[in-house]
């Protein structure tokens, strides 16, 4: 990238800030899910709810998951 900062909008700048802070933090303290195993249930659940947001669909609103748990 050849873009100096002076040239850079708000948004360009906080984006690279927020790249170079996770690749510094995963650096010091490491992936923590690094080694770890997807269970078959969970990815097949994960994978269903990325249909479905593709398709357009959307979970509960917040407020009715409150209501529902008596938050």
């Amino acid at each position: 990238m050849s873009t100096s900062v002076a040239q850079m909008t708000k948004e360009e700048l906080a984006q690279m800030l927020s790249s170079v802070v996770e690749k510094k933090l995963i650096e010091l303290l490491g992936d923590p899910d690094e080694g770890l195993v997807l269970k078959a249930h969970v990815r097949k659940r994960l994978v269903r709810q990325k249909k479905a947001v593709t398709k357009g669909e959307r979970g509960m609103d917040f407020s009715d998951v409150r209501k529902r748990l008596g938050i």
